[in-house]
Formats: C-alpha cells, sequence, structure tokens
C-alpha cells in the first residue's frame, strides 16, 4: 500500500465524496413527489429516474430540470419557481454522508490533522447540506465557491484555503471525485490527491496519488 508521508492537511470535496449526493437526491425527490399531488400525474419511479438524468449529477441547475419536468409531463398546478424554493429549502432535510464519514474525519482530527471543504455551489445551499452531515466542529476552513468568487478547477481557491490553514501545497492531500475538477486542478499546484472512485469515470483517464473505493480506507494511506 502507498503511504502518503509528511501529510498535514487534508481538504475535500463535498458532492460525491463526502455527501452521498445521488441518494440524497433520491430520498429528496420521494418525498416532494408524495407532497406534491400535481407531480403525481405520472408514475413515482419514473419521475425520480427522470429527475435524476435531467440533474446529471448535479451540473444541471434545478430550475431547467423542473422546467423540463414540468413539459414532458404536463403538471398543472403547480409552478417550477416553487418547487425549486421547496428544493432548496428542503434538500438539506435528506442529505446522507458515504460509509464511514465521521470515523474517517475523527481519526484525521485526532491525529491534529487540519481539515478544509472546498465546494463549488451556492453558498448557503452548499454551507446547509454540509451541515446537515454533522461534521462542520470536525472542519477548520470551509470555502464554498459563491461566497469566495471562485469555483474549482481555477488554482486561487486551493491556494486561498491551504493559506487559511497555514500550510504548503505539498503538505496537503486533496479528496475528490471529479476527475478535473479536483484531482487535475489539485495537483496542480502541487498537492497530494485521492481520487474517491465515482461509476461514471473509468480509474485509467484519472491521475491521483492514490484511489479510494471508501472514505474508510483514507486513514490506512494517511495515518499508517
Amino acid at each position: 500500500m502507498k503511504s502518503l508521508l509528511g501529510i498535514k492537511a487534508v481538504l475535500f470535496d463535498l458532492d460525491g465524496t463526502l455527501l452521498d449526493r445521488d441518494t440524497s437526491l433520491a430520498f429528496f425527490i420521494r418525498d416532494q413527489y408524495d407532497r406534491y399531488s400535481h407531480l403525481q400525474v405520472v408514475d413515482k419511479d419514473i419521475f425520480v429516474q427522470r429527475f435524476i438524468e435531467l440533474d446529471n449529477h448535479g451540473y444541471v441547475w434545478k430550475d431547467k430540470v423542473y422546467r423540463q419536468l414540468i413539459d414532458e409531463f404536463s403538471i398543472l398546478e403547480v409552478e417550477w419557481t416553487e418547487l425549486l424554493t421547496d428544493y432548496l429549502n428542503g434538500f438539506k432535510r435528506h442529505c446522507v454522508g458515504f460509509p464511514n464519514l465521521m470515523n474517517m474525519l475523527t481519526e484525521l482530527r485526532n491525529s491534529g490533522m487540519k481539515i478544509a471543504l472546498i465546494s463549488n455551489g451556492y453558498g448557503q445551499f452548499q454551507y446547509d447540506n454540509f451541515k446537515s452531515l454533522s461534521i462542520s466542529h470536525l472542519f477548520d476552513e470551509v470555502l464554498i465557491s459563491e461566497w469566495e468568487g471562485l469555483r474549482k478547477p481555477d488554482p486561487a481557491i486551493f491556494i486561498r484555503a491551504l493559506s487559511k490553514l497555514g500550510v504548503e501545497a505539498a503538505e496537503a492531500l486533496f479528496v475528490g471525485d471529479h476527475p478535473e475538477n479536483d484531482i487535475r486542478a489539485s495537483r496542480a499546484v502541487g498537492m497530494k490527491t485521492a481520487w474517491k472512485r465515482n461509476n461514471t469515470v473509468s480509474s485509467c483517464s484519472v491521475d491521483a496519488d492514490i484511489i479510494i473505493e471508501n472514505l474508510g480506507e483514507l486513514t490506512q494511506y494517511i495515518l499508517s
């Protein structure tokens, strides 16, 4: 097993890395469908599946998703704006983390490691989702693109995070699921990288120092 020596800080992406966004989204959509009878002109499983397809792992904003769903399924008597507001206010109540999230972060924290989050997205929405995982007390810094005026893969957001933590790039590990925004971008500023494997990208195309399937594996590389 490859060991990552000299790491003093670990920085994480949120969606798809700490937050199991796909599962969380399915939980939310099913709940929204049950609460809005106007959506029930189509079978629940069909509605959920189509929402997930249009969402494209969060890379399509929900105004477009809801407009498309209303048009495709001829949904009447509810506006996309109402559904979007419900999403913005309610998604945080359905957020779930990946297995071993809390144990992994606690081990890192107890070892003296500095911990930070760098997430693209809307500030309050992302922060609410992050807070809902009950892990914020373990983090030294939280950088969200809207609030920072920067977004991955811009190297400046990584450099800002490193400066806030007081560590050099070579002393830090970035953990993420996106080959470009997370892995290539953090590697370009001199950080070590850990790719949390996802099902949409081949590992052959990801140039990371380590590849993990489960968050619980991370401490083995850093602390052993």
